[in-house]
């Protein structure tokens, strides 16, 4: 297995979250191989948990690794004690944060890092990054390798195991089994969802809309699910770090969760598992705001959260965000040259706070170049870039 770019703070207790197969048990045992492993897939080691959390952490005595402990959140009020009483050590994984964040934040509060492993970066399995997207510029030789990759990870994505399979048919194979486990009944089972044809009629409209504004109650009435239905499964899904969403940015923080909110996937394997045709235009912008995504919380992009801008007068934005003394305006377009048209938005758009503001559009290019104040940068950019 690969080097992942994630770095733990050492000497603390930490709480990886991430999608299944995202490579977390692996990096642990891994990065940690002294460390006593158990899982709580295992149903005897499940109950243990529930019956006796006590006595299943001290049975770990002063360290280990816990596997998906979504499954029993209680637990974590036994590894309070034990890092409490006795300075112990564990390393715990959770693919759902359903009940589990809740939990932590009030048990762990201080003394546990919360750190989230998304499916690997674009180059990730190259080696380390090479250099930082929004401030450096990526070798030429590195932009034409990237650009030969940018298809094969536009459609199959970049979970772990993806990455091993050199065939793409293994990679299909891989994919749907993905699809037919993780993607659903896994999810089912965690996050109490009986109906499968109704969270797969949320996957294929989600697939449909993808980058679209997502008004709960239009799209609950074109799913065929009802409002509280399609809210529990969208909440699954983000829970289950399947999906993630941009909210509407505006300037004033009161002010920047009254828009609807775009939902994307954290990667696009996933909706390459569902054999559903998508337009080139959205794949491409599912690809970079993802993988702009996995950057921010690996600690890579200084922010907190990520956002989309649409004006008054319905100008676009697909996203932005601020670090400490800048804000990021950024447009992502599938043209090999891009146009006046194509800055347009970025061009004008302008902002009311005392920031500084860059303005980037990726395109699928091999040249860095400026045009009317908006920063050109190639998507291969994000090849092997931190």
């Amino acid at each position: 297995m690969f080097q992942r770019w994630l770095t733990l703070p050492p000497d603390t207790s930490c709480l990886l979250l991430g999608p299944r197969r995202s490579g977390k048990t692996t990096f642990l045992r891994h990065r940690y191989p002294e460390l006593r492993y158990t899982t709580l897939d295992d149903l005897d080691y499940l109950d243990w948990a529930k019956k006796d959390p006590k006595g299943f952490i001290q049975d770990l005595a002063a360290s280990g690794i816990i596997d998906e402990i979504q499954r029993c959140p209680q637990l974590t009020v036994a590894v309070k004690h034990a890092i409490d009483s006795s300075d112990a050590f564990f390393l715990m994984t959770g693919s759902s944060s359903l009940g589990l964040l809740d939990a932590a934040a009030d048990t762990l509060a201080g003394r546990m890092a919360i750190q989230a492993l998304p499916p690997a970066c674009w180059g990730e399995n190259q080696g380390p990054p090479t250099h930082a997207i929004l401030t450096e510029k990526a070798s030429p030789l590195q932009l034409r390798q990237g650009n030969r990759l940018l298809r094969q990870a536009m459609t199959y994505g970049l979970f772990p195991e993806i990455l091993t399979c050199e065939a793409e048919t293994q990679k299909k194979e891989l994919l749907n089994r993905y699809k037919n486990t993780f993607f659903t009944r896994d999810l089912m089972q965690l996050s109490n969802i009986e109906n499968l044809n109704g969270l797969l009629a949320i996957f294929h409209h989600l697939l449909h809309s993808l980058g679209s504004h997502l008004e709960v109650s239009n799209f609950a009435r074109e799913a065929g699910v009802s409002h509280p239905t399609v809210k529990k499964y969208l909440n699954a899904l983000a829970q289950a770090q399947l999906t993630f969403s941009l909210r509407g940015y505006q300037f004033g923080p009161a002010k920047r969760f009254l828009k609807a909110a775009k939902t994307y996937f954290v990667d696009n394997g996933i909706p390459q598992s569902f054999h559903i045709r998508i337009g080139e235009g959205p794949l491409l912008e599912n690809f970079v705001i993802s993988e702009m995504e996995k950057r921010r919380k690996l600690g890579y992009i200084p922010a907190e959260r990520m956002y989309y801008y649409k004006s008054s007068s319905g100008q676009e934005i697909d996203l932005l965000f601020e670090t400490e003394d800048t804000l990021y305006a950024i447009e992502v377009k599938s043209t090999s040259n891009p146009g006046n048209k194509d800055i347009r938005n970025l061009k004008h758009f302008d902002t009311q706070k005392d920031m500084r503001v860059q303005r980037i559009l990726f395109y699928p290019g091999e040249e860095y170049s400026e045009r009317d104040n908006v920063y050109l940068v190639p998507i291969a950019a994000l090849f092997r870039g931190k």
